[in-house]
């Protein structure tokens, strides 16, 4: 524990203004010899009375030392703020005036740091601040500096207490917990997502349940009802264990960054907007029963992550703790290769899910890989398109150059969307949506997919 004695700000003044009152008697015509006397009368023991504050601080902080107590999650959300508590323990009989500021990771933005609180004898003090991940992955949180006065107030001692912690930083999880709350009360609609009546036919039977406003009359199970004595109904599930497959670009498309057009909507990066698409749609898979898996493309092949397709309620954990520090690269991805790499390792049909950031001049390789892939598996190309241009598209005509900007977006989205067209072809799954859309429409065109049995 490193101890680091600082003069504080009352002995720094005290001699200041020694040098002052010693250069104006100077001035008045004191003598030399008198005013060194005086002088240097009062600098020692103003030296002595800060030694012996010193010593006897020390003294007293070593037989009982303030301890530190840091309350972390165990992980945090990219994007939102935590509220962290700092217990200043004081076990001594002595009082103790201290600041306190937390080595908060760089990566985060914190309100309420440092702070400076007064710790009573055998007492505890709590202290409170919020901080923000601005980045997903792992976050270091150094040990907490703590800077506190001597009795007499000539030092401010400063040191360290705790431990250095590493905590992983998760996607947002809010538009998961609001999906399954909203399921829940049977009220997707107001998301976007798409709900279908149950078919009496062609779907199987799960079990029964008490009716709900909003069931079918065609499911009410008569016997059951006259048996309960109130209104019974038979629920359906659509077919089970089968396998969603991500297939996620890490390549420097998905480098983009639309935050400062966020003011009305999210400002998450294009790939991170990709993983909470892929979080919330992987959940959806995963309460159907179906197996999910992922794999990246686009990054060095050190970095690449592979995730074997699986069910259960631990993998959605299990997924996350993969892919949840990975970041978009420099590199041009390669689509073909990536097919390759797929159908060499899946070899059972799959619902081919490639999450990327489509340009025109891309469509020549990624064409002959969606190719590639339908061979085997159903395919849904997920294109995250700028913001930005739909912002300059809608701008009004003000100035002359206002017109070349909006001819440019108008000419540029068009483009891009005969190209997406070409590379696609006449397939209804694949879809070409800003980043904040792109989970809800994935979850549509998931719940078609399982509805008309294309797997």
């Amino acid at each position: 524990m490193l101890l680091l004695p600082i003069p504080a700000r009352a002995p720094v003044l005290a001699l200041a203004g020694l040098s002052v009152a010693v250069t104006v008697a100077l001035l008045l015509g004191a003598p030399l010899d008198y005013v060194a006397v005086v002088a240097g009368g009062l600098l020692a023991l103003g030296l002595v009375l800060a030694g012996v504050d010193l010593w006897q601080s020390l003294r007293l902080w070593r037989a009982a030392p303030l301890r530190i107590e840091r309350n972390l999650p165990g992980a945090f959300s990219l994007g939102v703020p935590t509220v962290l508590t700092l217990t200043l323990v004081n076990e001594g009989a002595q009082a103790w005036r201290v600041s306190v500021f937390d080595e908060v990771d760089t990566h985060f933005t914190f309100e309420g740091l440092p702070q400076e609180h007064a710790v009573p004898a055998l007492s505890r003090v709590s202290i409170r601040y919020t901080a923000t991940a601005t980045q997903r992955g792992v976050a270091q949180f150094g040990a907490t500096q703590l800077r506190w006065r001597t009795r007499f107030g000539c030092f401010e001692v400063r040191q360290t207490l705790g431990e250095p912690r590493r905590l992983r930083v998760y996607p947002n999880f809010a538009a998961l917990a609001r999906y399954a709350w909203l399921s829940g009360d049977r009220r997707l609609a107001q998301i976007g997502i798409k709900t279908y009546a149950q078919r009496g036919l062609g779907t199987d039977f799960r079990q029964l349940a008490d009716y709900k406003t909003g069931d079918s009359l065609r499911h009410i199970d008569w016997k059951a009802t006259q048996r309960q004595r109130r209104p019974i109904v038979r629920e359906f599930q659509d077919d089970r264990d089968q396998c969603v497959l991500f297939l996620l670009d890490c390549g420097r498309r998905m480098r983009a960054d639309e935050g400062a057009l966020a003011q009305q909507q999210s400002n998450n990066s294009h790939f991170d907007e990709a993983l909470n698409a892929l979080m919330l749609l992987s959940y959806v898979a995963l309460k159907e029963g179906d197996e999910v898996g992922a794999m990246t493309f686009g990054c060095p092949p050190e970095e690449r992550r592979d995730f074997a397709p699986r069910k259960g309620s631990a993998t959605l954990n299990a997924l996350m703790n993969r892919l949840h520090d990975i970041q978009p690269g420099a590199t041009h991805s390669d689509y073909l290769l990536a097919a390759q790499e797929l159908l060499r390792v899946q070899k059972r049909r799959a619902l081919v899910i490639v999450l990327t950031n489509f340009r025109d001049e891309d469509a020549a390789e990624l064409r002959p890989a969606i190719k590639l892939l339908r061979r085997k598996h159903l395919v849904l190309v997920a294109s995250l398109r700028e913001r930005v241009l739909g912002h300059i598209a809608s701008q009004p005509l003000v100035h002359a150059r206002d017109a070349v900007d909006v001819a440019a977006a108008h000419l540029f989205e068009q483009s891009r969307r005969d190209a997406f067209a070409r590379v696609v072809g006449n397939d209804p799954l694949s879809v070409d949506v800003e980043p904040a859309d792109l989970a809800v429409a994935l979850v549509n065109r998931y719940h078609a997919v399982k509805r008309a049995g294309l797997l």
